[in-house]
């Protein structure tokens, strides 16, 4: 029982760890992002604020029961499509005028992002069997938001060479993309918590 208490508290500082790192982050990327018009950068800051989010909810949902951690995991499941909804957004509006975004600002903040959600995946890979959808909702979202980093970063370098605004959009778009498949994730692996807590024990 010790061992299980020592275990629920790790993991709870680690996920709050997780969320100021997220929300600290937030806000650098979404200034930058400001600055320069970047699709991708939005699309990624708004993530970060969401992964936040979920990472506050998932500290609160932690000491509540398989059932109630289950629906919790459908409602993140939920949120994990909002900034996908934000990024088609701005796309949109960005189609309209298709600037490039600075290259040398867009590389610097997909790189300082990069390392911010490796460092979250890091902490959080131990955990991502054990907790249930939620552990497993905070780990897709440090994943998944690692690989969109490297695609910034890539984006940045493309368009300092290319000065077009397409590799912005390409790489804002799929950020919108992974972030739709993490919630079908979610949303699988709560639905499956769910039915092996209300299935009767033989």
């Amino acid at each position: 029982m010790n061992n299980v208490h020592q275990h629920d508290e790790g993991l709870r500082r680690i996920v709050w760890l997780v969320a100021v790192f997220n929300l600290a982050y937030f806000g650098v990327e979404f200034s930058v992002a400001l600055a320069i018009g970047s699709v991708s950068l939005f699309a990624d800051s708004i993530d970060f604020l969401e992964d936040a989010a979920v990472n506050f909810l998932i500290v609160i949902g932690l000491r509540w029961n398989v059932v109630q951690r289950s629906r919790l995991g459908m409602a993140l499941a939920v949120i994990l499509l909002i900034p996908g909804i934000a990024t088609l957004w701005t796309a949109w509006a960005k189609f309209t005028l298709p600037m490039p975004p600075a290259p040398v600002p867009l590389s610097l903040a997909g790189t300082g992002a990069l390392v911010v959600n490796l460092t979250c995946a890091f902490m959080l890979a131990r955990y991502r069997l054990s907790g249930g959808s939620l552990t497993r909702a905070a780990f897709l979202s440090a994943r998944n938001d690692a690989l969109a980093n490297v695609a910034i970063i890539a984006a940045g370098l493309i368009t300092a060479y290319s000065l077009s605004a397409w590799p912005d959009l390409i790489v804002g778009l799929g950020i919108a993309a992974m972030n739709a498949d993490a919630a079908r994730e979610v949303w699988s692996a709560a639905r499956a918590e769910r039915s092996a807590a209300s299935s009767p024990v033989p």
